[in-house]
């Protein structure tokens, strides 16, 4: 074995780990359980049993024909943990109904049939060449069928919430679920590719799923992807809550005043400044203060737009927005607006 040989076993290898070890956090060492964090550690793990045949089999001698049946079998549960874990990132309080369960059918029996195979008869037979291959059409045209029910999901899921109109974590959601399909798709065209007269190295596969779920890993927690569930699609009060915070802070242009704080809104509000943080990061997709600066910014172009306020200082129009210091504005303008007051003013003359 050569030193490229041995850096392909590493590379693949521990991806596959890693796949692996993320699947484990998942399910078992995550302190909060949900079933979409469930199927996806599932997902996961079912990946790396038929990435982890592809690595015996290319690397392995004599690897028996019961392994190679069953790790192609394993990609038969892929296709439908895929869609359910799109459906439980979509819908609220999403629970898999019993009739899912069939969905499963396909695998129970080419895994019992693969307990019948034997290595005489995978080297013998004559059949076994029209077996394997219709058993591998079918199986790469249903992980192909799951892969785009799942996108068509996700596509009807993006037409009902606008994206100027979904929260914080709905966009986190919707941006999160396509790299994950994505991801699954340009395994499956690896070996599809790989499958077609030999296009691509057989290796290929296990390297690709390795920098795929080394970059779905880092997207999934830069992205806060295992903290949330469909239930992020769930219409509650928090919503009904901005909007009064909402009309509060702009409709009575209380952001002008520059005690405002989230103590002071509770006291407005009646809830918990924790409860009305979150709305607001949630809803506004800012914190609190570039919330209410946002707004303090926006009354501040339109009186230094105007001739008038020429007489002005930019010191005093920063008080009078709301900010208790000039490069407190200053920050916050640039910020904004990519310029500082100064020159806003001086650009519109």
């Amino acid at each position: 074995m050569n030193f490229s040989e041995i850096l392909l076993i590493i590379v693949s290898s521990a991806g596959l780990l890693h796949g692996i070890l993320f699947a484990a956090y998942l399910i078992i060492f995550k302190k909060k359980k949900t079933l979409t964090n469930h199927l996806l550690g599932l997902l996961l793990i079912f990946m790396a049993f038929r990435i982890g045949k592809s690595v015996l089999l290319n690397f392995g001698q004599g690897l028996e024909p019961i392994f190679i049946f069953i790790g192609l079998g394993f990609l038969l549960l892929i296709g439908p943990l895929l869609r359910w874990y799109v459906l439980g990132m979509t819908q609220p309080n999403f629970k898999l109904p019993k009739y899912f369960y069939y969905e499963l059918i396909p695998f129970v029996l080419i895994f019992i049939g693969s307990l019948f195979v034997t290595k005489e008869w995978y080297e013998n037979s004559e059949i076994v060449i029209i077996i394997f291959a219709s058993g591998l059409i079918f199986i790469y045209l249903h992980l192909a069928f799951y892969i785009s029910l799942s996108w068509l999901t996700l596509k009807k899921v993006k037409k009902q919430y606008l994206k100027e109109a979904q929260t914080k974590y709905q966009k986190a959601i919707l941006d999160w679920l396509p790299l994950l399909i994505a991801g699954f798709a340009i395994i499956w065209v690896t070996y599809v590719l790989n499958i077609l007269d030999n296009a691509v190295p057989y290796v290929i596969g296990p390297i690709v799923y390795s920098l795929t779920i080394y970059f779905l890993s880092y997207k999934a927690f830069q992205l806060k992807a295992t903290e949330l569930d469909g239930n992020t699609f769930k219409m509650n009060e928090d919503h009904l809550l901005f909007d009064e915070i909402h009309k509060i802070v702009v409709g009575n242009k209380l952001y002008l005043e520059s005690d405002l704080s989230l103590s002071k809104l509770s006291i407005e509000s009646g809830k918990s400044t924790q409860l009305i943080s979150s709305v607001i990061n949630q809803y506004a997709r800012r914190n609190f203060n570039d919330y209410i600066n946002f707004y303090r910014i926006q009354d501040a172009k339109i009186v230094l737009s105007r001739k008038e306020s020429e007489k002005f200082t930019i010191s005093s129009i920063a008080f009078d927005m709301g900010f208790s210091s000039l490069s407190s504005f200053n920050s916050a303008f640039k910020k904004f607006e990519g310029t500082t007051p100064s020159a806003y003013r001086k650009d519109i003359k």
